[in-house]
C-alpha cells in the first residue's frame, strides 16, 4: 500500500515522503491516526495545497519538543526503595513510576515515552531517555537510593 505521510514518523520517513507499507499497518493505524493518507493523484494534489501547514506544523511541534528538552535537562529525579542487601531492589523501578515523577516535577509525560536501556533494579544513579518527538529525546538520570530501616 502505498501512503502519503501527513507527519514525521520514526522508522518510516518525513512529512510528504511516499512510501510503501503493509496494507493492515496503513489501514489500521497510519490513516486513522491522520498519519498518512492513501497515495492517489487527488490526495497528492491535496497533499501539494497543505504541504507548507503541514510543515509548519511540524516545525512547531520540533521547536516545542527541543524547548521541553531543555526544560527537562535540570529535572532530578530520585527514589526511595527496599532493598534486600543495601544494593538490590525488591522489584524494580517502573516506567509508570518515573512518569508520575515527572508529572510531579510538573512534566507531563506518557509512560510509552520513556525509553530505559536495562530495567533498574540496583541502588545508584540510572539514565534514561524520554521521547519528546521522533527527532528529539532528553537524556535524564534517575537516584535510587536505599531504605533506611
Amino acid at each position: 500500500m502505498q501512503l502519503i505521510l501527513l507527519e514525521r514518523v520514526e522508522g518510516l520517513g518525513n512529512v510528504g515522503d511516499e512510501v510503501s507499507v503493509r496494507a493492515g499497518y496503513g489501514r489500521n493505524f497510519l490513516i486513522p491516526q491522520g498519519k498518512g493518507i492513501v497515495a492517489n493523484e487527488g490526495n497528492r494534489n491535496l497533499f501539494e495545497r497543505r504541504r507548507a501547514v503541514l510543515e509548519a506544523k511540524h516545525h512547531t511541534a520540533l521547536e516545542a519538543a527541543q524547548a521541553e528538552a531543555g526544560k527537562l535537562a535540570s529535572v532530578e529525579l530520585s527514589v526511595v526503595r527496599a532493598t534486600s542487601d543495601s544494593e538490590n531492589l525488591y522489584g524494580s523501578v517502573t516506567t509508570t513510576e518515573i512518569a508520575e515523577l515527572l508529572t510531579q516535577a510538573g512534566h507531563a509525560t506518557a509512560r510509552r515515552n520513556i525509553l530505559l536501556d536495562e530495567q533498574i533494579k540496583t541502588v545508584g544513579e540510572h539514565p534514561f531517555r524520554v521521547r519528546l518527538h521522533p527527532d528529539v529525546t532528553a537524556d535524564l538520570t534517575i537516584k535510587v537510593e536505599a531504605e533506611n530501616v
